[in-house]
């Protein structure tokens, strides 16, 4: 069975272990059947399917993700905000997690790449 997130914060680092093992299947559980992603740069991603085969095209490169430190997580009642400063210079990630009937949490939301420089 998947590890679920217990705590907002959880969400990131099941990420980078699901995207460091090439578990494209795995990333993808960690988003709500329709959630959104800004990605590529530019464009949308829609829906748990789309970010799945996003992933695996992604994947099929071999990347290396690693933790990144967060900043403090945000919550009021069942929504919470989660951020990270990117290692890689692209901004400041930043994602809406919700919490779901069991208690666990899913993205809803999800800008990996937000860089207000350029």
């Amino acid at each position: 069975m998947t590890e679920k997130a217990h705590h907002p914060e959880d969400i990131t680092r099941l990420f980078v272990e699901r995207a460091n093992a090439g578990d494209a299947e795995g990333i993808a559980a960690l988003y709500e059947e329709d959630a959104v992603m800004a990605y590529p740069p530019g464009r949308q991603t829609v829906g748990r399917s789309a970010i799945r085969s996003l992933w695996e095209q992604v994947l099929a490169q071999a990347p290396h993700f690693e933790l990144e430190d967060p900043l403090p997580t945000l919550v009021s009642g069942d929504i919470a905000l989660t951020s990270t400063p990117a290692k890689d210079g692209t901004g400041i990630r930043a994602q809406v997690v919700r919490r779901q009937a069991d208690g666990s949490w899913l993205r809803l939301l999800d800008q990996p790449e937000s860089n207000p420089k350029t």
